[in-house]
C-alpha cells in the first residue's frame, strides 16, 4: 500500500483539520512505519503546530508577535501562547525555558533552535520531515521551510 491510500480515511476522520494543517504534517503522519519522529506530539505542541501553519504568507517584522506579522520568536510565542503555553520572548530566553532533546527524540511542535558560536540566533516550529514553520527575516514571511544547516537544537515546550 502506498502512503496516497491513507489519504481519503486519513481526511475522513480529520473532520473539521484543515488540508493546510494535514500538509504541515503530512508526510509523518501519513507514512506506514515512520520514524518515532511521527509519534503524535503533545497536544499543546500540535495546536502550537497548527496555528503556526495557519499564519502562512503572514509578512515578517522585527519584534512582531501577531497576530498579521511576526519575528521567529514572535511566532513561536504566539502560536504556544494559542495552544496554552507561555514562552519568553526572544529565540534564546525559548531555548532556555525548553527541555533540550536530540534529534532523534524530535516530534512535531517541538521548537528548532538555531544556533552559531554558542547564541541562540533563530526559531522554528518542527513540522516533521526536517521541515520547520517560522518567520526567517525581513521581506520574508511565515513558511515552511526545510532546515537548511545541522546546527540546530532541538527543545520541547513543557
Amino acid at each position: 500500500m502506498t502512503a496516497h491510500m491513507h489519504v481519503p480515511s486519513l481526511l475522513s476522520r480529520a473532520g473539521a483539520v484543515s488540508a493546510l494543517t494535514l500538509a504541515a504534517v503530512g508526510g509523518t503522519l501519513l507514512a506506514p512505519g515512520a520514524a518515532p519522529e511521527a509519534q503524535a506530539a503533545t497536544s499543546y505542541a500540535s495546536k502550537a503546530l497548527n496555528v503556526a501553519a495557519s499564519k502562512k504568507g503572514a509578512p515578517y517584522k522585527y519584534g512582531a508577535s501577531g497576530p498579521t506579522r511576526f519575528d521567529c520568536s514572535g511566532l513561536t510565542l504566539y502560536s504556544y501562547k494559542k495552544a496554552g503555553k507561555t514562552l519568553p520572548r526572544t529565540a534564546q530566553q525559548q531555548y532556555n525555558k525548553t527541555r533540550h532533546i536530540s534529534s532523534g527524540s524530535r516530534q512535531v511542535g517541538d521548537l528548532v533552535f538555531f544556533h552559531s558560536g554558542g547564541s541562540v540566533y533563530h526559531v522554528g516550529i518542527y513540522a516533521g520531515n526536517n521541515k520547520i514553520w517560522h518567520s526567517p527575516k525581513t521581506g520574508s514571511w511565515v513558511k515552511l521551510d526545510k532546515i537548511w544547516t545541522s546546527k540546530v537544537f532541538y527543545g520541547r515546550v513543557r
